[in-house]
């Protein structure tokens, strides 16, 4: 930016300069007088026409002013003479000749800086439109290269002297380290896979959800193996452009020749290498041009070139078939979410330098954490950083990772929001419906917080402990539902009236019903069976529609199961918090009160056994019950309901 500025300035200067140059040899070089000859000179003389006359130098300019004002000077040149009187004299004109002491003759000296500043005035506006041409040409030259240069790579490369990252910064990926060391090692010693005919793959595809550590994993591959390493997204190969990608893929190709052994590593090669045939600007499309020069690139490497190509995704679905096969890609490793111990390693990387308190449980962090990523867990351990800081502690302690994880899972706190009186009791009735549900309910979820303070888009939250769980049973998923409508139940119950805080609850709980009749067979009605196929269109790589392959009769039977399910389970919801009532009332009121409920303190509340010293009593119930025709008149349906479990 500041070079910008330098140069207009200085274009500005240039200009001005050129234009005062102009002016002040205009105004130094009067209008043209008249000249006149020796002989003419001589004649007026004769008759007493001049009154003076300005010899300047040794007679190169003359002046002559006349008698008569209104009469101009005029102007004469002679030299190679010593004076003008002597040239007179060849004119018969003598000093006797000068009538009333006229024409009186006046020599002047030429003056050095005279002649200097005569000189600059004739050369300066020429230097000056010369420098501004030159100027003018330089940028346009600027811009020819950078016209030239618009089809060059712009990969960034690292060399692998002075590695930042390996195999050891990397936790939570095993697997993908041992498939991946391979590559480490045939960089390293080429010789010992060639002697036995090996050939390693040229192409390596890295797959997983985003935040997995796909990119991380590339640069320790850079790092472990010491090679080059080439870094480019896929969408800087794509311009406007026609044949830019191309020529760009050409080029970061022919880098990496001349760099072998090294490493390409193309992130987010979908934006790139989705599947041909489906742009809208059909086979002459610029992505496809592009593509299709990766894919002769990748295959026309021979066995002794020593270039890897990486490449991270988390859409594989969507690539084209020939980038996937033998030759190319013909690698893929999946980088999946870590598990429990695979986040406890992550956690223990990213504290690795930092002031952690000595009461820190990395596997208590790493069970509270499920579905997080190596993203989330760094972005944690920096949240509980910063927290530290603000309330000017020395180290990280629990409270503050405690506080972090429920801040990148749910949100900040706005304890600033304003919320009646009525919808406060409101949002208590429906979180403690929510979460005597789940603690009656042998298949749900642990509770791990309630609270009513406003997180997020929510006002208030249930919070459950979720685990690792990759196959959900029918009951757990049942479980799901039922503790889902426990806020809806609680409304029904208590006030005798809905309100539309539910929404996001009933949009939840139709998508599982429907799935688990649609897609996981759990429909004794319907079977084993799999109802419409997902319809999606490549090129904008989403789902779009499900494609329908039952007939309505079907359909009719899909939503009376889903409704069968839901009614079920809403059922389930409010005999539990209909035999609870006592239960409901008095989390409610607590929760109106300290706003806040951990678990622990939760299940002493039901058990009978009042709040921990170190909260504050909970006071006498404020909330008048309603009785309706629904909770004393309702009958529960003959469903084997699983025993309530016993107290712990």
């Amino acid at each position: 930016m500041n070079s910008t500025r330098f140069t207009r300035v200085f274009v500005y200067l240039l200009i001005g300069a050129a234009i005062a140059a102009i002016m002040w040899s205009y105004n130094n070089n009067p209008a043209p007088t008249p000249e006149v000859s020796i002989s003419q000179l001589a004649q007026e003389i004769i008759d007493d026409l001049v009154n003076d006359i300005e010899v300047a130098g040794g007679g190169e300019q003359i002046t002559i002013n006349y008698v008569d004002k209104n009469q101009p000077s005029s102007q004469s040149q002679i030299s190679g003479v010593s004076s003008l009187e002597e040239v007179l004299s060849n004119y018969g004109i003598d000093g006797n000749d000068y009538a009333d002491g006229r024409p009186t003759i006046s020599y002047k000296r030429p003056s050095r800086w005279g002649t200097w500043l005569n000189l600059i005035g004739i050369f300066l506006p020429a230097i000056l439109i010369l420098a501004f041409i030159y100027f003018i040409f330089r940028q346009t030259q600027g811009s020819n290269n950078q016209a030239i240069s618009f089809g060059k790579s712009r990969a960034r490369m690292f060399t692998g002297d002075h590695p930042t990252v390996t195999f050891d910064d990397v936790a939570g990926a095993e697997e993908a380290k041992e498939e991946l060391e391979e590559i480490v090692e045939f960089l390293q010693e080429p010789e010992k896979f060639v002697s036995f005919g090996a050939r390693i793959p040229k192409g390596v595809l890295l797959v997983g959800s985003p935040g997995t550590g796909k990119t991380l994993l590339a640069k320790a591959i850079s790092g472990e193996a010491g090679v080059p390493f080439f870094s480019i997204a896929g969408s800087e190969f794509v311009e406007m452009f026609v044949g830019v990608g191309a020529s760009r893929v050409r080029d970061l190709f022919e880098q990496a020749k001349r760099h072998s052994p090294c490493i390409i590593f193309i992130d987010e090669i979908d934006a790139v290498g989705r599947q041909r045939g489906a742009g809208l600007g059909g086979s002459h499309d610029e992505r496809e041009q592009t593509l299709n020069q990766i894919l002769v690139e990748m295959d026309g490497f021979g066995t002794d070139t020593h270039v890897i190509i990486l490449a991270a995704t988390n859409r594989p679905d969507i690539l084209d078939p020939a980038l996937m096969r033998p030759g190319r890609f013909d690698r893929r490793v999946v980088i999946d979410r870590p598990d429990v111990r695979g986040r406890e390693a992550i956690f223990n990387v990213h504290i690795r330098g930092k002031p952690i308190a000595a009461n820190i449980n990395v596997t208590r962090l790493a069970k509270s954490t499920p579905g997080f990523v190596g993203a989330d867990i760094e972005n944690t351990v920096n949240e509980a950083a910063l927290l530290a800081a603000r309330r000017n502690k020395k180290s990280i302690g629990m409270s503050e990772f405690q506080d972090a994880i429920e801040r990148v899972q749910l949100g900040p706190e706005r304890k600033s929001r304003v919320i009646t009186p009525e919808e406060k009791e409101i949002i208590a009735y429906h979180e403690a419906g929510h979460a005597l549900v789940s603690h009656f309910l042998p298949h749900a979820q642990p509770l791990r917080k309630i609270t009513i303070v406003p997180r997020g888009m929510g006002l208030g939250l249930t919070w459950y402990m979720e685990d690792d769980n990759l196959l959900p049973t029918k009951s757990q998923l049942k479980a799901i539902i039922t503790t889902a409508l426990g806020g809806r139940v609680a409304e029904e119950i208590v006030f005798g009236e809905i309100t539309a805080g539910a929404s996001n609850d009933l949009q939840r709980v139709t998508q599982i019903a429907r799935t688990m009749v649609t897609q996981y067979g759990m429909s004794d009605a319907l079977g084993p069976r799999v109802y419409g196929q997902k319809q999606e269109m490549v090129f904008l790589g989403r789902e779009i529609s499900e494609q329908r392959d039952y007939s309505d009769a079907i359909a009719e039977k899909i939503d009376a199961e889903v409704r069968q399910i839901i009614d079920e389970e809403y059922e389930r919801a409010r005999q539990t918090l209909t035999e609870n009532r006592e239960s409901l009332d008095l989390i409610a009121q607590t929760l109106l009160d300290v706003e806040t409920l951990e678990a622990e303190e939760f299940v002493s509340l039901v058990e009978g056994r009042g709040l921990p010293p170190s909260m504050p009593p909970t006071p006498a119930p404020k909330h008048q019950i309603k009785e309706t025709n629904d909770s004393t008149e309702w009958t529960p349906p003959s469903l084997d309901l699983p025993p309530a479990p016993s107290p712990a």
